[in-house]
């Protein structure tokens, strides 16, 4: 089965997964670094190489304290 855009659902999942880790990396990477989490989407974008593509997905990113993990979710973007 293929979505209406030609993707594989699951490849597409797999996609949503790999960004979420990777930006759950990126976290800890800065607070190994720096002893905090990064403030905001854009400083880890900036700082620690995460890039993601703003037309195909949305991030939820909310940090709660600078020693906890921030909630990230990751979802695709419906036009």
């Amino acid at each position: 089965v293929a979505l209406a855009n030609g993707t594989d659902p699951h490849t597409a999942l797999a996609r949503l997964r790999q960004l979420e880790e990777a930006l759950r990396r990126g976290c800890a990477a800065c607070y190994a670094a720096e002893g905090i989490y990064p403030q905001d989407l854009e400083y880890l974008e900036e700082h620690y190489g995460v890039q993601v593509d703003g037309d195909r997905y949305v991030v939820h990113y909310e940090i709660f304290a600078q020693n906890l993990m921030p909630d990230i979710t990751v979802l695709e973007n419906k036009p």
